[in-house]
């Protein structure tokens, strides 16, 4: 699969759509069925809490794998991501009601490297109006 973006096509300030990804209790329950990831701070609130957070939070792994999501798609060729990180600044709280939590996602592309036909991705990640992840940041390749 080829990325269906030209990189000829793509300037810098060039915007991602932004996208939206709902989270709820049981993303919380399927996810860490897929990942292995059973740490009491993604399921249980009363643990959670005696540890010091608000409720029951995301993965961070997750939240960073909604964020690549919108790279990918944008590129259409998952292989084209190529380099990718991010901090974790804010945990992705995630109610226990039927609303549950919304991870949104923006991007911008911030540096074209002719050479190596690449440009560098920078991610706004945000839920409930805080930044969870600073310095998101993915390279892709394109064609």
């Amino acid at each position: 699969m080829a990325a269906r973006i030209s990189y000829d096509d793509v300037e810098v300030g060039t915007e991602l759509p932004v996208q939206s990804f709902p989270v709820t209790r049981a993303t919380l329950v399927r996810y860490a069925g897929a990942s292995g990831d059973f740490n009491p701070i993604h399921w249980n609130e009363k643990f959670a809490k005696e540890v010091g957070l608000p409720d029951v939070i995301a993965h961070g792994m997750f939240t960073m794998a909604e964020a690549a999501r919108v790279v990918t798609d944008w590129t259409g060729d998952p292989g084209a991501l190529v380099e990718y990180g991010v901090r974790f600044t804010k945990p992705v709280v995630v109610p226990n009601d039927d609303e549950g939590a919304v991870i949104e996602v923006g991007g911008k592309v911030a540096a074209k490297n002719d050479e190596a036909r690449t440009v560098r991705v920078d991610l706004l990640v945000k839920s409930a109006g805080q930044k969870v992840l600073g310095m998101s940041r993915a390279v892709v390749r394109l064609a």
